[in-house]
C-alpha cells in the first residue's frame, strides 16, 4: 500500500524539483543583474594629443568621445597609444574598443603575440593607427569612442592618448623614415598620381633584426597589422634589412593602398635564432627591445616604352648573330666563287708545271686523255660541283697538303677523276640508297673474327682514326641520329609538367599574396600579365635562338657533306675526322631546351624547382664531353641510350641531393664513394678502349696486372698520353668528392654540375693540347671561336657570381644581395649572364664543329687517336 503511495506522487515529485531549480536560477539571475546595474560607466570629451592617466577596475568603465574633420583631399593618420603602468596586469588585462563610423578596433592591454611553439610574448606598450574611413563629401565630422574596461577587481592604471598622424600619407620618391615594434606597427597611405601605372614600394633598414614584415593592403577596415593576422589579406614579404614589392594601378580599384609593415615577435622566419624553449607551456616570455627604425620609399616603376625597349635589345643582339652568320655565309661563297673562277681559267700554268705537280708524291696522275676531255669541255662543266668536290663539308678550313695550295686547277682534274673512276665502280656495286634497317651495328660485334679483330685493333699502341672509323657510314649514322631524337622526346616530357608546375606556383602567389614563396630580385622584377619577373624570362630567349641558329648551321653542312657521300667525294669518303652530326643535332636542341627550362625556372625561382634550371645543363656538359671523344673514336662511342641512362642517374643524385643532401652525412658519403667508383670505371673503359670485362675474374686480373706491371717489373704505362690524361682527372674528381665530404655545400644541384663542366674542361683542354702536339693545326675561324668564347666566358662567371639572389637562405636574407637594375632600368646582373651565357654556349658548340676542319683534306690513317 505504501509502494503504490509513492509511485502515485512520483511524478509531483520531480515537477516540484524542477520548479525549485528554476526558481533558484531566477534568483541568481536577478542578484547578478542587481550587481550589474552598480557598475559605473563614465563618458569624457577627450582631445587630441592630450595623455589621460586613469584607473579602471571591474566596477567602473571609461569611454573617451573624439572628434575630428575628415577632408577628401587631405588624408590625416589618427593613433592610438596605450600603456599600462600597474604590475601583474597579465592575468587581468584591460580591454580597449575603438569604435568607429564604419570600423571597430579592439585589443587587449597587456597584448599576449605569439611564437612559435606556443611562446607567449607580453606587450604592456601598445599603439596602434585607426582605419580611415572614406568620407563622400568635401568636410566632414566624425566621433568615434574610446571603451576602457576590465574583469580585474583590482585597480589598474593605464596611460591613454590619441594623436594625429601628420605623414599618413607617403609621397612620391621621398623618403620617411618611422620606427616599428610588434605591439606597435604602422602603416601608411599611398595614392597613385596621375600617370603612373606601376610603383615600387622598398623598404629599408640598417637594423638587420628584429625581422618584419611589409605588407601592401587594400584601403579597408580593418587594416591587419599584427605579426599573427598580417598576411591575411594583400601581398606581403618578410624582411631583414631590405624589402620591395611592384604594385600596380590596376590591383587596386581605389588607386590606393596601405603600406603595412609589422615587426614579429620572433627571428627565425629570417634567419635569425630561436629563443629557448618556456618551462612551463603558459610561461610568458619577456621579448625585450625589439623596436626598428626603417625608411620607405615609394618610386615610379618602368613604363611600356621601357618594356618595348628591353624586348628590342634582346631581339636585336640575338638577330645579330643571324645576320651575322649570314654575312659570313655570304663572304665564304663569294671566296668560293673567285676560287671557282680561278679553277676554269688556269691560263698561268705551264705545262712543266704540271708535269712536276702531277710527279709528287700523293697526287694520282692524270692520264692525257681524261687531261684531255677536261680541257676541251671545261666550259660545259659544272662549276658548283667542281667547288663541292673540293671543300664539301670542309670549305670553311686550310687546305692541308701543298698541292691544294699551289695549284688548286690540277687538284679538280684528280677530284674529277676519282670521281669518275668511283661512279663506275658504283654501277656495279651495291646501291647506296640501300634500306638503314638492313645494317645494324651489331651484324659487325657478334662475330668471332671482328670481335678478334677488334682485339687486335683497340690495343695497338698508336692508333689512328682510320682503326676506330670502320663501321659502316650509315648504320653509325643511323646510332648517332637517335640522340637528337631522344633528346626531342626527354625535352618534350619534361617541359610539358615543368609549364604546369611553374604555372601552379605563380598563381599560388597571386593569390595568396605571399613573396616568399619565390626568390626574385626584387628590386628589379618587373611585372607582365600574370608574370612577376618578366624580364628574367625574356633574358632567356637567347638560349632558344641561339639553339636554333647551331641547329640551321649544323643542318647547313650536313646537307653539303650528304651531297659530297652522294658524288662519292675522296675528301668526305676517305679524309677527315668522320661527320656524324646527331650529337651536333643533340646539343642545340639541349641548348634551346635549356633556356625553356631556364625560363620556367624564373617564374618562381625557389629551393624546389632548381632542378629545372640545371637539368639541360647536366644534359649539355654530357653531350659535350661524348662528342669529343666522338670525334676520333666512332666506332666506340657510347650508344644514345646509355648515355641518356647515365644522364638520368645524375639528375637522380641531383634530386636526392637536394631533398636529402642538406647537412645529411650518410648521404654524402654514399654519394662520394658512387662518384670515385663511376670514375674510376670510366677511366679503365677509356684505357683499355672498352677491350676488358666487368665480371668475377676482374679482381684477380686487377691483382695480376699489379704484380707484372709494378712489383716484378716496373713498366711504364702503354699508352702514356690517355694515361696522362686519367691521372689527372682522377686527381680531379677525388679532390671534388672530399671537398664535398668535408664541407657537403648546401647547393648539390650546382656542386654536381661543378664536377661535368670541371671534367669537360679538363678534356677539351686535354684535346688541344694533343691536337698541337700532334701536329695538327687549328684554323682561323677556330682561333676566332675559342678565343671569343673564352673572353665571354669570364665576363658572364663575373655576372655570374654577382649573386643577387640565393635560395640558400631564408626569403628575408635573400633579399638582401637583391640590386637594381643595370641595363635600359630592365636588365639586371642575372639577366646579362643569361645573355653573355647563351652567347658563350653557342660559340663554345661552333668550337666543338670548326676545330677540326683542318683535317678534312688529310688521310684518315694519318690523324692520331688520343
Amino acid at each position: 500500500m505504501v509502494l503504490r503511495s509513492c509511485c502515485k506522487f512520483g511524478p509531483v515529485l520531480v515537477w516540484f524539483r524542477l520548479g525549485y531549480v528554476a526558481l533558484l536560477w531566477l534568483c541568481v539571475t536577478h542578484l547578478r543583474c542587481a550587481r550589474a546595474e552598480t557598475k559605473t560607466v563614465v563618458q569624457k570629451d577627450a582631445e587630441f594629443d592630450v595623455t589621460y592617466n586613469d584607473t579602471v577596475t571591474s566596477d567602473n568603465q571609461t569611454i573617451y568621445a573624439f572628434n575630428h574633420t575628415v577632408s577628401r583631399n587631405k588624408t590625416e593618420g589618427v593613433r592610438v597609444t596605450v600603456d599600462v603602468l600597474s604590475e601583474g596586469a597579465e592575468s587581468s588585462p584591460i580591454l580597449f574598443v575603438v569604435r568607429q563610423k564604419q570600423a571597430v578596433l579592439s585589443f587587449q592591454v597587456p597584448l599576449i603575440l605569439r611564437g612559435l611553439y606556443q611562446r607567449k610574448y607580453p606587450y604592456a606598450h601598445v599603439g596602434r593607427t585607426l582605419c580611415q574611413p572614406p568620407t563622400r563629401t568635401l568636410t566632414e565630422t566624425q566621433y568615434f569612442f574610446v571603451d576602457v574596461s576590465t574583469l580585474s577587481s583590482l585597480g589598474t592604471q593605464y596611460q591613454l592618448r590619441i594623436s594625429r598622424v601628420d605623414s599618413f600619407t607617403l609621397h612620391t620618391d621621398k623618403k620617411f623614415s618611422f620606427t616599428a615594434s610588434p605591439s606597435q606597427p604602422q602603416y601608411f597611405k599611398y595614392v597613385f598620381p596621375d600617370g603612373v601605372d606601376t610603383v615600387i614600394v622598398k623598404v629599408n633598414s640598417e637594423m638587420t633584426f628584429p625581422c618584419s614584415v611589409m605588407s601592401i593592403q587594400d584601403i579597408q577596415c580593418p587594416v591587419y597589422d599584427l605579426d599573427n593576422n598580417v598576411a591575411f589579406i594583400g601581398m606581403y614579404q618578410t624582411m631583414t634589412k631590405t624589402a620591395a614589392i611592384t604594385v600596380q594601378r590596376k590591383d587596386f580599384p581605389s588607386n590606393s593602398f596601405y603600406v603595412v609593415v609589422v615587426v614579429k615577435t620572433e627571428d627565425e622566419a629570417c634567419g635569425g635564432p630561436l629563443r629557448f624553449y618556456p618551462l612551463r607551456p603558459d610561461e610568458l616570455i619577456d621579448a625585450g627591445n625589439r623596436s626598428k627604425t626603417l625608411d620607405v620609399v615609394v618610386s615610379p616603376a618602368i613604363n611600356s616604352d621601357v618594356y618595348v625597349m628591353g624586348m628590342l635589345f634582346c631581339l636585336g643582339i640575338f638577330l645579330s648573330f643571324y645576320l651575322l652568320t649570314f654575312l659570313v655565309a655570304c663572304v665564304e661563297n663569294k671566296r668560293m666563287h673567285r676560287r671557282r673562277e680561278g679553277l676554269l681559267n688556269p691560263a698561268d700554268m705551264s705545262p712543266a708545271e704540271t708535269a712536276s705537280l702531277l710527279g709528287k708524291p700523293g697526287v694520282t696522275p692524270v692520264s692525257p686523255y681524261e687531261y684531255g676531255s677536261f680541257a676541251d669541255n671545261a666550259s660545259t662543266l659544272s662549276s658548283e660541283a667542281i667547288t663541292d668536290s673540293i671543300a664539301s663539308d670542309g670549305n670553311y678550313g686550310y687546305m692541308g697538303q701543298e698541292t691544294l695550295k699551289r695549284r688548286p686547277f690540277l687538284t679538280a682534274i684528280h677530284h674529277v677523276a676519282i670521281r669518275i673512276e668511283r661512279s663506275l665502280e658504283s654501277v656495279t656495286g651495291r646501291s647506296r640508297q640501300e634500306s638503314l634497317s638492313s645494317i645494324e651495328e651489331d651484324d659487325y660485334d657478334t662475330l668471332a673474327d671482328i670481335d678478334s679483330d677488334k682485339n687486335i685493333v683497340r690495343t695497338k699502341k698508336y692508333l689512328c682514326v682510320s682503326d676506330l672509323a670502320r663501321k659502316d657510314k650509315r648504320v653509325l649514322s643511323k646510332k648517332y641520329q637517335i640522340y637528337f631524337w631522344n633528346i626531342a622526346t626527354i625535352g618534350v616530357f619534361y617541359a610539358l609538367p615543368v609549364i604546369q608546375l611553374v604555372i601552379t606556383y605563380q598563381t599560388v602567389v597571386n593569390v595568396t599574396g605571399n613573396q616568399d614563396i619565390c626568390y626574385y630580385n626584387f628590386l628589379c622584377a618587373h611585372p607582365l600579365g600574370n608574370l612577376s619577373a618578366f624580364n628574367n624570362i625574356l633574358s632567356n630567349l637567347g638560349y632558344v635562338m641561339l639553339g636554333l641558329l647551331f641547329l640551321l648551321i649544323v643542318l647547313q653542312r650536313d646537307i653539303i657533306h650528304s651531297r659530297a657521300l652522294d658524288r662519292n667525294d675522296l675528301n668526305a669518303l676517305e679524309c677527315g675526322i668522320p661527320k656524324h652530326f646527331g650529337l651536333f643535332y643533340a646539343m642545340g636542341t639541349a641548348l634551346m631546351m635549356e633556356g625553356l627550362l631556364s625560363a620556367c625556372y624564373h617564374v618562381c625561382p625557389n629551393y624546389t624547382n632548381f632542378q629545372f634550371d640545371t637539368s639541360f645543363m647536366y644534359m649539355i656538359a654530357g653531350l659535350c664531353v661524348l662528342k669529343l671523344y666522338q670525334k676520333r673514336h666512332p666506332d666506340i662511342n657510347a650508344s644514345a641510350y646509355t648515355a641518356y641512362a647515365c644522364l638520368a642517374a645524375v639528375i637522380f643524385f641531383s634530386v636526392l641531393g637536394v631533398v636529402f643532401g642538406k647537412g645529411n652525412m650518410v648521404f654524402w658519403i654514399v654519394f662520394s664513394v658512387i662518384h670515385i667508383l663511376a670514375t674510376m670505371l670510366l677511366s679503365t673503359q677509356l684505357y683499355y678502349m672498352g677491350r676488358w670485362r666487368l665480371d668475377s675474374g676482374i679482381l684477380r686480373r686487377i691483382v695480376y696486372v699489379i704484380y707484372t706491371d709494378c712489383i716484378r717489373q716496373c713498366s711504364s704505362p702503354m699508352y702514356i698520353d690517355r694515361m696522362v690524361l686519367l691521372v689527372m682527372g682522377n686527381i680531379v674528381n677525388w679532390s671534388l668528392a672530399a671537398y664535398g665530404l668535408l664541407k657537403t655545400p648546401n647547393d648539390f644541384a650546382s656542386y654536381l654540375l661543378a664536377i661535368a663542366i670541371c671534367n669537360l674542361l679538363l678534356y677539351f683542354a686535354f684535346y688541344i693540347i694533343m691536337k698541337l702536339r700532334s701536329g695538327e693545326r687549328i684554323q682561323c675561324m677556330a682561333i676566332v671561336c675559342i678565343l671569343f668564347t673564352a673572353v665571354v666566358w669570364g665576363f658572364a662567371l663575373f655576372f655570374f657570381f654577382q649573386g643577387l639572389s640565393t635560395w640558400q637562405k631564408t626569403p628575408a636574407e635573400s633579399r638582401e644581395h637583391n640590386r637594381d637594375c643595370i641595363v635600359l632600368s630592365f636588365f639586371d646582373d642575372h639577366d646579362i649572364w643569361h645573355f653573355l651565357s647563351s652567347i658563350a654556349m653557342f660559340g663554345s658548340f661552333l668550337v666543338l664543329l670548326t676545330m677540326d676542319d683542318d683535317l678534312d683534306d688529310v688521310q684518315r690513317d694519318k690523324i692520331f687517336v688520343f
